[in-house]
């Protein structure tokens, strides 16, 4: 963050002063919500939570280094007291945001956003210093804490957008205005808060309806192949470049395969030229989100032959995002359980049929311990089925499903659409999963995990990878 006295914060918050002996004393380090993570010079946020309240922990954030806490009442330390640490968090992002002038992209999509946002963090640091959304903090305390991680040799700040209703994305690029905005897909995630798909495409949308106009150097940049994302293009002011397989893309994607290993390899187009990829990745689906990343960095003017080499070489850094892991044993666990989807769980589905294919001329199988998509509505019943008939049709060896009633109804539907016997098992928690494939597992084999956030399914994955086999908590 830059630097900024403790009075030129309270003035920027509209804050009131207490117990600070000093005004003129730097905000040098960064802001925090958790004080375990202070260091000398941060601001601690005090957010009162359902569990835990901030508050509780201001004298050890102050003790730690903090210069001050940001807080709804005077704590006995110093502080800057508003009547809403949400919105002064997001207050002072924004003018941190405006004072550095740094190009800001941001990007959304029902899938593949923090995948994406790792891609092309990736390739934007060759360009030039960046920082990028941690994980998945891409709501309206996340993506102010990652604001103000810039500095002021940041040259590009990639944030991640989420939203779960109308206007919480027009909210989010209210606090750090976009001029690069990506939207990926519109899918299915949270379908049962939004209503349908129209709706979830009104909500990524105000993304690319908050961009400056061409002539200011806005720019959208859209999924050629996804049609309700394309249709975007007529609600934005900013220049419009396609990304896809589709020919009239800007950006596009050639001779499209996957190596043996279930990696996408493709000839990447661009305005300015074509360079072979091979990525690191693994699932076909990461071809899509490699364009609109390739696509970022030929807005920005980075060369294709680098956008290539960049992309070839990035890598996963967000956890449990198809985190594939080899045991000594010859077994491989794919580790995808950090959240889950119709389409990231049809992807991932997908991405396990092409890794299993060497290992099944070895004697390898494939396994996918799928659990619980949560937020799906009245369409959970019918897409967990439709997940459960996928396995069975990609050939998957193995289906467990993990968990009460969406489980059942993905053991369901692989069973209707041929699947009997051993072929698909319901189990009911996470160690149950883990002591049956510790009974069943071979060298060769792959093993997917994945599910909805809340159903902690990569406690299979992590015991499947510890001698012990636990889950942990046990």
């Amino acid at each position: 963050m830059i630097a900024l006295s403790l009075a030129e914060i309270a003035d920027i918050v509209g804050g009131q002063s207490y117990d600070i002996p000093d005004p003129a004393v730097l905000v040098t380090g960064p802001v925090v919500i958790d004080s375990r993570e202070v260091k000398t010079g941060s601001l601690f946020a005090a957010f009162a939570g359902e569990r835990v309240d901030g508050h509780d922990y201001a004298e050890r954030a102050v003790e730690a280094g903090a210069a001050a806490v940001l807080a709804t009442r005077p704590v006995g330390v110093p502080a800057i007291v508003v009547d809403d640490v949400q919105t002064a968090l997001g207050a002072l992002a924004r003018t941190v945001v405006e004072r550095l002038g740094t190009d800001v992209v941001a990007l959304t999509g029902s899938a593949g956003k923090t995948s994406t946002k790792d891609l092309i963090a990736q390739v934007l640091e060759r360009h030039g210093p960046t920082v990028w959304t941690p994980g998945s903090l891409n709501n309206e305390i996340g993506l102010p804490l990652t604001a103000l991680r810039a500095g002021d040799e940041t040259q590009h700040l990639v944030l991640e957008m989420g939203a779960r209703g109308i206007g919480h994305i027009r909210y989010l690029t209210e606090l750090t205005p976009p001029r690069i905005g990506v939207v990926l897909n519109v899918g299915s995630a949270h379908i049962g808060e939004f209503g349908g798909r129209e709706q979830i495409a009104q909500a990524k949308g105000e993304l690319v309806e908050a961009l400056p106009p061409a002539d200011k150097g806005g720019v959208a940049i859209l999924n050629a192949d996804d049609p309700l994302v394309r249709a975007m293009a007529s609600r934005t002011r900013a220049r419009v470049t396609l990304f896809g397989e589709a020919r009239e893309s800007d950006v596009r994607a050639e001779n499209v395969r996957l190596t043996e290993n279930g990696q996408p390899s493709f000839s990447l187009h661009t305005p300015t030229g074509c360079s072979d990829v091979t990525l690191r990745l693994y699932g076909e689906h990461h071809v899509s989100n490699a364009l609109a990343a390739a696509a970022v960095a030929h807005e920005l003017g980075m060369p294709v032959e680098e956008i290539a080499t960049a992309l070839s070489e990035a890598g996963t850094l967000s956890r449990w995002r198809m985190e594939v892991t080899e045991r000594p044993d010859g077994v491989t666990i794919v580790n995808d359980a950090y959240n889950a989807n119709p389409e990231s769980m049809r992807a991932a589905l997908r991405a396990l049929a092409a890794m299993g294919r060497a290992a099944q001329v070895q004697g390898g199988r494939t396994w996918a311990v799928l659990g619980k998509m949560a937020e799906l509505g009245d369409a959970s019943l019918a897409e967990h089925d439709a997940v459960g008939r996928l396995a069975v049709r990609l050939n998957v060896s193995k289906l467990v499903a993990v968990g009460d009633r969406e489980a059942s109804w993905l053991q369901l539907g692989a069973y209707n659409e041929g699947s009997w016997g051993e072929e698909s098992v319901h189990v009911s928690d996470a160690q149950a999963a883990v002591d049956l494939l510790r009974s069943e597992l071979r060298p060769g084999d792959v093993v997917l995990v994945k599910a909805s956030r809340s159903v902690g399914l990569e406690q299979v994955a992590l015991a499947l990878l510890d001698s012990e086999g636990e889950v942990a908590g046990r």
